[in-house]
């Protein structure tokens, strides 16, 4: 047990029950927990299994490798329709986290042997995502808008990509995309 996660539990002013019970379940499985993202984290050798994360409507127990998860009995979320690896599980009660309980030790112990094989997520390729006509345009238009797109990292390329490709409207996608050109030519992602 991490002193910094009974700091983080002793704080939470919403849902601190649910989360002391997750963390019960998740540490019977034999996880390593430390505080990661300012949320309770545990891992096996060192690699993420589980995060404990709190929302206003629900809190939840996050699987990294989730997609992997055989989720017999449904209960695995895809937090966003970009959303590749992780899968939640919510929950709004103590009691829907006990009547779970047993449920969760198994995908939690089969996220463990998803690990142990070394099996990984097959993730979209920047190269997959779609590049909206404007900002393809943008690209010809401007070399050093190019360059510099070009050597952001793939996941600062796909937040760009999917941010860019949203709206609707041209005129919205338009406006998007000279707002965030001199962010890409600084070579920063749009949360630097």
């Amino acid at each position: 047990m991490d002193p910094k996660v009974d700091i983080f539990l002793s704080k939470a002013t919403k849902w601190q029950e649910e989360f002391e019970q997750l963390r019960a379940i998740v540490l019977d499985c034999g996880l390593t927990e430390e505080l990661k993202w300012g949320k309770p984290c545990y891992a096996f050798q060192k690699s993420n299994i589980v995060i404990i994360q709190g929302f206003k409507e629900y809190c939840a127990l996050l699987f990294f490798k989730g997609a992997l998860l055989h989720d017999a009995n449904g209960i695995l979320i895809r937090t966003g329709e970009n959303t590749q690896a992780g899968r939640q599980v919510r929950f709004t009660s103590v009691r829907e986290i006990a009547t779970v309980a047993s449920i969760l030790k198994a995908y939690i112990y089969e996220a463990i042997e998803v690990e142990k094989a070394g099996l990984k997520v097959e993730l979209k390729k920047t190269a997959d995502y779609e590049i909206p006509e404007e900002f393809q345009k943008k690209l010809e238009e401007i070399p050093a808008l190019k360059m510099a797109f070009d050597a952001l990292t793939p996941g600062r390329q796909r937040a760009y990509l999917l941010f860019f490709a949203a709206p609707k409207q041209s005129k919205t996608r338009e406006s998007r995309i000279e707002k965030w050109i001199p962010q890409i030519l600084d070579g920063k992602g749009m949360n630097d």
